[in-house]
């Protein structure tokens, strides 16, 4: 197994990508700590993966993901428990669509608190423990619109575009420290908010796609497995595209 013996913490771990990821880092051997929102939607995540995985380490942490003292003594819990912390897969995120006519403070701020100061918050809590340990491994979900935006809600692509600055920046200054970065950008990924969209305007999506569907969250899972597993040693300040499409 790719993962044997690791630990990991899931960001937005309960449900779409952050939930396959959790599957299938458990499938591979790691004890796996799934961060979500609300303490009942940790539980019902918790509930299915153990179902699925019965020898497996899994449970739910509930951390305020903008707030950094929440986050580190969650962490510090998790390492205590533990003993060390290997990897960190920074996927919580919140997206939305606001005209900029109409964008608030407040929308703004949302957004960029969750989608990048989240990120910053939990990477620099795992650090503490991955530092002295002498190896670890951090991944952040981006987005494909980090690189062609969308025609709303500025705020996404922009919280997007950093977490890509962030990944190649902080794996310049931690690679020395045996931590490598990396990053993973879906594409259009059939999660449930997907699923409510109709067909007329899907279709026409999967017509511009090479490969002729859409990504499932499991396409996103496997490429964040090999990029945590020893598999992936050499690679690091990656931003790897994993949307379908064919393009420099």
């Amino acid at each position: 197994m790719l993962l044997e013996n690791k630990v990991a913490i899931v960001t937005g771990g309960s449900r779409g990508i952050g939930l396959a990821v959790v599957d299938a880092f458990l499938a591979e051997g790691a004890a796996v700590v799934l961060c979500a929102s609300r303490q009942e939607t940790a539980d019902k995540a918790v509930a299915a993966m153990q179902e699925k995985h019965p020898d497996a380490k899994v449970e739910g942490i509930w951390p305020d993901l903008s707030d950094a003292a929440a986050v580190k003594e969650a962490f510090a819990a998790v390492a205590q428990k533990y003993g060390r912390l290997d990897i960190l897969v920074n996927n919580a995120g919140v997206s939305e669509r606001t005209p900029f006519t109409a964008y608030t403070e407040e929308v703004f701020d949302r957004v960029l608190g969750l989608n990048l100061k989240g990120v910053y918050n939990c990477a620099r809590a795992a650090v503490d423990y991955m530092v002295p340990q002498g190896s670890g491994v951090i991944l952040n979900t981006s987005s494909m619109v980090s690189r062609d935006g969308q025609p709303a809600g500025i705020a996404y692509p922009t919280s997007k575009f950093a977490v890509d600055g962030f990944t190649l920046s902080l794996a310049r200054e931690l690679g020395p420290k045996g931590i490598r970065v990396n990053a993973v950008a879906p594409g259009i990924t059939e999660t449930d908010m997907m699923k409510a969209v109709p067909k007329s305007v899907i279709e026409p999506m999967i017509a511009q796609i090479p490969l002729r569907r859409l990504g499932q969250p499991e396409d996103i899972a496997n490429a964040l497995v090999f990029l945590a597993s020893d598999k992936a040693g050499y690679i690091t300040g990656v931003v790897l595209r994993v949307d379908g499409l064919a393009r420099t």
